[in-house]
């Protein structure tokens, strides 16, 4: 029993070197220049969005909250793993065992609320184009914002399990993670326990969250397709899968590179694929929300080129 609260309380005191990309040591400057870039772009971008919707009462209606709340959702998103990656590279890569905890729990718990959030967006065009007489007295806003909280319950609880699991390992060995930000498999890689356990309850749930999503999101697509193509004119049918492509432009992109990462068995793969697929679902996927959501729209289309037209 001693020997197990020594090897906790020395796991509570470590302190890990994040590794980030060290292929890449003499272009350091400009990686933090494009990152910077990057992050700025995003953050003004679902600003942006958040704004728009909020100040058009037109768009006060379940598409366009969701939307909303998804910009806001990938403002948290990228705040937890961003601004770390940028000051590792500029000024050391150390964070605290508890450090490299929260930000864990955080990456994934938002992950989660984000599966979620895009089910449920998937369940308005569902009830929208497949029930469009029962649509407004369903899918009220006060539905959409408890739907949302829903949402963000899953993500709060989701990680919990995985994440008790991986504070209760020790650390003895090296403290490098071969990572460009924490998260459960570069750290189980650290461990001197045995991760049988958390590898297998890591697939579980991921595979169990995911595959309960991606459910949900086909089967309203299926019938979705399904109602759209039994609309007679061409344009009825442009029309009503308009409302659906940036939607289905995200959720691929999002489930694709997480899927990837976080459905295995094993922690076989190599840190550098491991690298690549973070910087995809981490830096890249959600800078291309903003810019699918304002392209593929045509309502904040409209919005923004009258904003255009006034500045120009």
């Amino acid at each position: 029993m001693m020997t197990s609260l020594n090897q906790i309380n020395q796991s509570l005191n470590a302190q890990f070197i994040i590794l980030g990309f060290p292929d890449l040591h003499g272009v350091q400057g400009l990686l933090f220049t494009v990152l910077s870039i990057i992050y700025a772009f995003t953050l003004s971008g679902n600003v942006l969005i958040i704004t728009l919707i909020c100040t058009h009462h037109h768009l006060h209606v379940p598409l366009y909250i969701f939307v909303a709340i998804l910009s806001f959702l990938e403002i948290w998103y990228t705040g937890v793993t961003i601004p770390k990656m940028l000051a590792n590279l500029l000024n050391g890569k150390m964070i605290s065992y508890l450090g490299c905890l929260l930000q864990i729990y955080f990456l994934h718990c938002l992950g989660i609320t984000e599966t979620y959030l895009l089910t449920a967006m998937a369940y308005d065009r569902y009830m929208a184009i497949c029930n469009p007489l029962r649509y407004p007295s369903i899918m009220t806003n006060g539905t959409c914002f408890q739907l949302a909280a829903c949402c963000w319950v899953v993500g709060f609880f989701g990680p919990l399990t995985q994440i008790i699991l991986l504070s209760r390992l020790s650390f003895c060995g090296s403290n490098k993670i071969e990572h460009i930000f924490c998260d459960f498999t570069p750290l189980m890689r650290l461990s001197c326990s045995d991760t049988s356990l958390n590898i297998t309850v890591d697939f579980a749930i991921n595979s169990f969250l995911l595959f309960l999503a991606f459910i949900c999101i086909i089967m309203s697509y299926i019938k979705i397709i399904s109602t759209v193509l039994k609309i007679k004119t061409v344009e009825g049918r442009k029309k009503a899968f308009s409302t659906c492509g940036a939607h289905l432009t995200v959720v691929l992109l999002f489930f694709g590179s997480v899927g990837f990462m976080y459905v295995r068995l094993t922690n076989d793969n190599s840190a550098n694929y491991d690298r690549v697929m973070a910087v995809i679902y981490s830096v890249l996927t959600p800078m291309c929300n903003p810019i699918i959501y304002s392209l593929r729209n045509a309502e904040i289309r409209a919005i923004l080129r009258k904003k255009f037209i006034k500045l120009s």
